[in-house]
């Protein structure tokens, strides 16, 4: 795309891209990313299937607690530079860029250090076999090699460079999952995953780095650093909370429910969070530098807002209703399934927390993305005290379904989230969250009615699929009217034009 030089056509002299070149890109990134991708979630989701196939809920359950210490030490990793980096107006300054690759790479190479001197411990609170603790290893050494990725990341994300940015993150998956698969159905059990998350890590390295070369210098400015953090303290501390609501839970949980009552409760989490995972994902990676360019017009704002949140439940709320009707008939005609049944219950749930998030999600994505970060900070308190406050009493007292339930209860307090910064950016709630959370009930019914006059077998799963998809369709039609075509028209454009 030609660059705009004309400065009245920026939202300010020094910007690197035109308010028109922001919504072209963001249009076609959400395109891209959403478009070009989807086909490789899909893999992923059959991959995640399989894998829960060949694998003990046990093993799973490792992986999942393994997983969410190193996830928890990777807020360490960052200070928020990489954020303010990309929320920042003015052009950056190659000063900048160098600060913060050195405070990060001294950061990751710290958090290494105390990972594999404390991974002996960790292997004895948690029980874990010698597999274990090399998949602790593995994941250290992928944390550093996803370190090295983040300023050619920013660099594409500031120009909404999505289609670069795209193709690191489908060969790192389709990698990851092909590794994964074949190493489970081999025998290697846990380590599958560890063997399939360093292949994933250094081919992503490789390939962003042919995408968008960058060499750093030893350049330290304390000036630069200082004003990155005005917003990447902040901002971080706010990662901070998310971590300790999420991993640190989990890490938490695994010492009560152990590997395998958290294998149930990663199986519920992995197939609830899927469709976020397909659709919310992308739209985020877009949207924070997309919002943060246009902050300075309140209108475009509100704009954007409603309708990027209308694409994200337009795709989450049918994706979720169907999964929690398909998913006992599936557990039953899968072949060595059956074992994941106490799993159903925690599915539908943890599903609730999945269905607010798919709307508040963006709307704490705005608050960072406009300066707002002491609102985000104020919630994400709220989130982490109601999950620590729920989720653990309920799971000592009711198990995996206990923790599900609590997650469900913290998912519904989103409400508290939407009225706050509705007061902030007026977003049209109808549009974009009752619409298609209406046709979903409708598919929902629809669904229900007819499940029970289908006998049990793939067959069946077609059907619903395709009666669910027509019913949702026309229901959308009916409540939005032609506009709903012309987006997608608009979205199928975008992914094909040139520029």
């Amino acid at each position: 795309m030609a660059e705009v030089t004309n400065e009245e056509e920026h939202l300010d002299p020094t910007s690197e891209i035109s308010l028109t070149a922001v919504k072209e890109r963001a249009v076609k990134g959400v395109a891209v990313l959403t478009g070009r991708t989807f086909v490789l979630s899909l893999i992923s989701l059959v991959a995640t299937g399989f894998l829960t196939v060949f694998l003990e809920p046990s093993e799973f359950g490792v992986f999942w607690i393994v997983s969410a210490v190193v996830n928890f030490l990777v807020y360490f990793s960052d200070i928020g530079l990489a954020a303010a980096l990309i929320q920042k107006k003015e052009k950056l300054k190659k000063s900048e860029l160098n600060t913060t690759f050195l405070v990060q790479q001294s950061l990751v190479i710290s958090l290494l250090i105390i990972l594999y001197l404390s991974t002996p411990f960790l292997k004895r609170y948690y029980s874990l076999s010698d597999e274990g603790e090399f998949l602790f290893y593995a994941l250290g050494a992928s944390l550093f090699l996803s370190s090295l990725k983040t300023i050619p990341s920013v660099l594409m994300e500031r120009r909404l460079e999505f289609g670069k940015l795209v193709i690191p993150q489908v060969l790192e998956n389709l990698v990851y999952n092909l590794v994964a698969v074949f190493l489970a159905w081999s025998g290697f059990g846990i380590r599958s995953f560890t063997y399939s998350v360093l292949a994933r890590g250094i081919v992503g390295l490789i390939v962003i780095y042919m995408l968008r070369p960058w060499f750093p210098a030893l350049n330290f400015s304390r000036k630069s650093l200082r004003k990155l953090l005005t917003f990447g303290i902040p901002y971080q501390v706010n990662t901070f909370l998310a971590t300790i609501k999420d991993d640190g839970m989990t890490a938490y949980l695994g010492g009560i429910l152990g590997p395998t009552g958290i294998g149930f409760l990663g199986w519920a989490q992995k197939w609830a969070y899927m469709p976020l995972r397909l659709f919310l994902d992308h739209v985020l990676k877009v949207t924070f530098p997309a919002f943060s360019r246009m902050q300075n017009d309140k209108k475009e704002l509100e704009y954007a807002v409603t309708r990027s949140i209308f694409f994200v439940c337009f795709l989450v709320f049918p994706s979720v209703a169907g999964l929690i009707i398909l998913a006992p008939i599936l557990i039953k005609i899968i072949p060595r399934y059956e074992k994941w049944e106490p799993a159903l219950f925690p599915l539908a749930l943890i599903s609730i927390n999945t269905l607010f998030a798919a709307a508040t999600t963006q709307l704490t994505n705005l608050l960072n993305a406009i300066g707002k970060i002491k609102v985000t900070f104020k919630l994400m308190v709220m989130w982490t005290v109601l999950t620590w406050i729920f989720v653990p009493f309920l799971t000592i007292k009711y198990g995996v379904n206990g923790a599900a339930f609590g997650y469900a209860m913290v998912g519904a307090s989103s409400i508290i989230a939407i009225y706050i910064v509705r007061k902030i950016i007026n977003f049209s709630l109808y549009r974009s969250v009752f619409t298609p959370a209406v046709a979903a009930i409708i598919m929902a019914l629809v669904l229900l009615l007819f499940k029970g006059f289908l006998p049990v077998n793939i067959t069946s799963v077609w059907l619903l699929v395709f009666a669910g998809t027509l019913v949702y369709m026309i229901s959308m039609y009916f409540l939005v009217g032609p506009l709903i075509l012309a987006d997608a028209k608009k979205g199928i454009r975008a992914v094909f034009s040139r520029n």
